[in-house]
């Protein structure tokens, strides 16, 4: 009789069943526990590669286009404080800059989440098209109108940021383990270039016979032509939490009880309390000392270029001595060098303290999202462990500059006693320090290891 395929696969299936110990079935060979098999299989990075560097240069615009406007805001204050905004204190106009600062921070809990969530492009799509509509209505901005300033550069801007800020630099993450602390410096080091752009370009426009609509409008339309091309250029390479419904949810309950973690994210939002009241104010500074204006203008130009080396050299050291271990000692020197700024009363002393400063805060600028990521126990945390410090961080730069602005003014046309601001920066950087030196110590402890 001739075979067919039936019989043939009865007739193996006979044979395998007979060659099993008595009691077992050939379906009971072939089952995997289920533990197991929902095991999910460790990730891979490629530590480099096209995609992921169009990915790093993508994001390196979006900081360009964000923090690197941040950065740029002592242009603003000086200008609104003599010129645009001149019927307010310096606090009042502190507060438009701490307001845009505080909303790109704290705008990365919610966008953390999403980016956790799978939702990476939604974010940088409606980011883009919030901060770019909002930069526009700021050009549309009439002289000593504060609510249309505040409304469209502290509020539209800060919420476009803030949908912006936290994907760009936690997208690195897909492509980069060993070298991500490096990775994320150069995306970082966008804030610097665009904060040496910036202000030239600005204070150019500003002051020269374009004013201050055009001026507004170039940028803008410079950040048209990068958002729109990061836009296209960057993409996500692991599959989201939505994706894996296996996956083990975020445990948010050990993250909130993570004492070293809280320990970070408080000694953090000490120090950036104080880390940008020389950012907003070194060019007022220089310029009410009797600075040249042409030398007061690149004074923020001039310490965001050393920013950009300090957002970089440290990155790299730190993915071989740890990122803790490198950006202690530049927050430690970051608050020494503020006295320092009451020497940067002439040409060389200007010089000397934007290169200084500008190098060491940047160290801690660019590693403290990589040392807050130190503390995931899975890849899935990175997000929303970023995503929580970003927003308790907010709320510390949301009145570090505007405190700054009352101590340094008490009223209008009143006397800058400029010692007040510059001792309290430099006592909440120190505090913070100490809070990032006990925290280093637990997770060394946690991990068995003095590299972190």
């Amino acid at each position: 009789m001739a075979t067919t395929p039936e019989s043939d696969r009865s007739t193996l299936e006979s044979k395998q069943e007979a060659s099993l110990p008595k009691g077992k079935c050939s379906s009971d060979a072939l089952d995997i526990p289920s533990s197991e098999a929902a095991t999910p299989a460790p990730p891979t990075f490629p530590e480099g590669g096209l995609q992921a560097w169009l990915t790093i240069f993508g994001g390196f615009m979006i900081v360009f286009c964000t923090f690197g406007t941040v950065q740029s805001f002592g242009v603003y204050q000086d200008y609104y404080t003599r010129v645009f905004l001149n019927g307010h204190v310096a606090s009042d106009i502190s507060w438009i800059g701490s307001m845009q600062t505080f909303l790109l921070f704290a705008g990365g809990l919610p966008s953390g989440k999403w980016f956790d969530d799978g939702y990476f492009h939604h974010c940088i799509a409606s980011g883009s098209l919030i901060y770019l509509f909002s930069i526009f209505m700021l050009s549309l901005a009439q002289p000593h109108q504060y609510y249309q300033v505040f409304l469209a550069q502290g509020v539209g801007m800060g919420i476009g940021m803030g949908l912006l800020f936290l994907p760009a630099i936690s997208v690195t993450s897909h492509y980069f383990r060993r070298r991500r602390t490096a990775a994320m410096g150069v995306v970082l080091s966008g804030s610097s270039v665009g904060a040496v752009v910036y202000p030239i370009l600005l204070n150019n426009l500003f002051n020269k016979k374009v004013g201050f609509a055009w001026g507004v409008r170039t940028a803008a339309f410079i950040d048209l032509a990068l958002l729109l091309t990061a836009n296209f250029l960057m993409k996500t390479r692991l599959p989201s939490r939505r994706e894996r419904p296996n996956v083990k949810p975020v445990n948010i309950r050990s993250i909130l009880t993570d004492r070293g973690y809280w320990l970070c994210t408080i000694g953090a939002s000490f120090v950036f309390w104080g880390l940008f009241v020389p950012f907003f104010y070194l060019q007022l500074f220089a310029e009410l000392h009797g600075l040249p204006a042409t030398l007061a203008f690149y004074a923020i130009p001039i310490m965001n270029a050393s920013s950009l080396f300090g957002r970089t050299i440290p990155n790299f050291l730190g993915d071989y001595f740890g990122p803790f271990n490198v950006m202690i000692p530049c927050t430690a020197l970051s608050g020494g060098l503020m006295f320092l700024m009451f020497g940067a009363t002439g040409v060389a002393g200007t010089v000397v303290f934007g290169i200084l400063y500008g190098f060491f805060s940047g160290g801690f600028i660019s590693i403290i999202t990589p040392a807050v990521a130190s503390y995931s126990r899975d890849i899935n945390e990175i997000g929303t462990r970023i995503g929580i410090t970003s927003f308790v961080i907010g709320f510390a730069l949301l009145t570090g500059t505007p405190i700054a602005g009352a101590l340094v003014q008490e009223h209008h046309n009143g006397p800058y006693i400029w010692w007040r601001p510059l001792v309290f920066a430099s006592v909440v950087v120190f505090s913070g320090t100490i809070c990032l030196i006990v925290s280093r110590q637990i997770l060394s402890s946690r991990k068995g290891t003095r590299i972190l």
